[in-house]
């Protein structure tokens, strides 16, 4: 379900968080390994719990409709447009798929996920939802199709969650973790929509992808002073002390997995990290990123140090 990117962003981010602690907090080298990938672990954790409930609010939005026909149908006095509230959403392919998948229901029992989301606050979006034009013309459909189906759960959640202003200062101020983690939830939510049917809501990263997610962390830690004599000799007129802390940690882990990982062609390497440099440090980062790790690969290509195998395929 993850993606690669996904684990360099969080790598990065535990690493920011060991950084900001010091030195000092640790009594030796295991204690902060130790340390880090807990915080590795529990980022994992807290971006996997934003993404199910992402979900969930997609999934009781939709069903809200049922909802909606029930209560204006129990009115004292029903008019006809209560007696006749079209709830053709609520039987949308995709959203049952969604509600089958057993990792999905095991998932939102065990974490209790629907004691987080706001009932208000779900009635309030589906009303909202009713007056848009595309919502109206799916509904006035008498048939159904798979591909209209999941384009209207899409338009639910670009629409009516991601362009809501006042629920994302929800998601905000309820969990502490929104800001660092909305970008890949968004991420999480277009791989979502690409195949929601195969979605294993149990397995938020994959084995191979957790050791490489841990390998990364540990590698850059454990390396630190060989990382850093890599590194200084690049930065010419710049004080290492004065380069932005991330970029530090984005140099350490792109050099990491130049020489320690050898089924990532160095080129991938260099390319993500521009692209995480550009959305987490500051303006210049990418282009800072990209002259040292350029320069870095050539002396160490020279040096034969480089030593990539192409990946099985299977």
């Amino acid at each position: 379900m993850i993606s690669r990117r996904n684990i360099r962003i969080k790598a990065m981010q535990a690493l920011y968080a060991l950084d900001t602690l010091g030195a000092l907090e640790f009594k030796d080298n295991d204690a902060q390994r130790k340390k880090g990938l807990q915080v590795l672990t529990q980022k994992f954790m807290n971006a996997a719990e934003l993404f199910n409930i992402s979900v969930l609010y997609l999934a009781r939005i939709a069903q809200f409709a049922e909802t909606d026909a029930r209560l204006r149908s129990s009115k004292y006095l029903p008019s006809a447009a209560d007696m006749n509230v079209n709830t053709k959403i609520s039987g949308n392919i995709y959203l049952w798929h969604l509600l089958e998948n057993d990792t999905f229901n095991v998932r939102v029992s065990e974490d209790k996920l629907d004691d987080k989301i706001e009932t208000d606050r779900v009635k309030k979006m589906y009303q909202h939802l009713c007056t848009e034009d595309t919502y109206l013309s799916y509904i006035e459909k008498e048939e159904r199709t798979a591909a209209e189906d999941k384009a209207m759960l899409y338009f639910i959640w670009k629409n009516e969650m991601i362009k809501n202003e006042d629920f994302l200062e929800y998601m905000t101020d309820t969990f502490d973790g929104w800001e660092d983690d909305k970008d890949m939830v968004m991420m999480l939510m277009e791989n979502f929509f690409k195949n929601p049917k195969t979605i294993n809501f149990l397995q938020f990263i994959s084995l191979e992808k957790n050791e490489y997610a841990r390998s990364l962390l540990t590698s850059v830690l454990e390396k630190e002073t060989v990382l850093m004599e890599y590194i200084e000799p690049k930065l010419k007129n710049w004080d290492a002390d004065r380069v932005a802390s991330i970029d530090l940690i984005l140099l350490k882990m792109g050099i990491s997995e130049f020489l320690f990982f050898p089924t990532i062609p160095t080129k991938v390497t260099i390319n993500e990290y521009i692209e995480i440099a550009k959305n987490y440090s500051t303006p210049q980062s990418g282009q800072f990123i990209n002259g040292v790790l350029d320069n870095l690969l050539k002396e160490l290509t020279q040096e034969n140090k480089i030593r990539k195998i192409e990946r099985s395929k299977n």
